[in-house]
């Protein structure tokens, strides 16, 4: 497995990447460290585990808050060459239906 060398809030941290994941790695590097370094700069939280932790619980709420939004309806924009629907959307609509535990009943 392919390592990168990342740097997190001024520290750096090697990494193991899997084969053709580089960009969403280092994508969900710099998202990281985004938010710690906003946290930081709040200056109301100094410690590195403090803010590391804090950074965990936003993503994660924004993740969940996410996963419950309500999937919007088709829009002209929804629909790609051949009047077929955009792919990504029926999977968001699928997910909505389905639920958290990925079951429709």
């Amino acid at each position: 497995m392919k390592q990168i060398e990342a740097t997190i809030l001024g520290q750096s941290y090697m990494l193991a990447c899997p084969p053709d994941g580089e960009a969403l790695l280092r994508e969900a590097v710099a998202i990281v460290d985004r938010e710690m370094s906003a946290i930081r700069d709040a200056g109301k939280v100094k410690a590195r585990e403090r803010i590391a932790v804090l950074t965990a619980l936003n993503l994660a709420y924004q993740r969940a808050e996410q996963a419950h939004a309500p999937v919007p309806a088709p829009t002209a924009n929804t629909v790609v060459a051949d009047g077929e629907m955009d792919v990504e959307h029926l999977i968001r609509r699928i997910d909505s239906v389905l639920g958290p535990n990925g079951q429709l009943l």
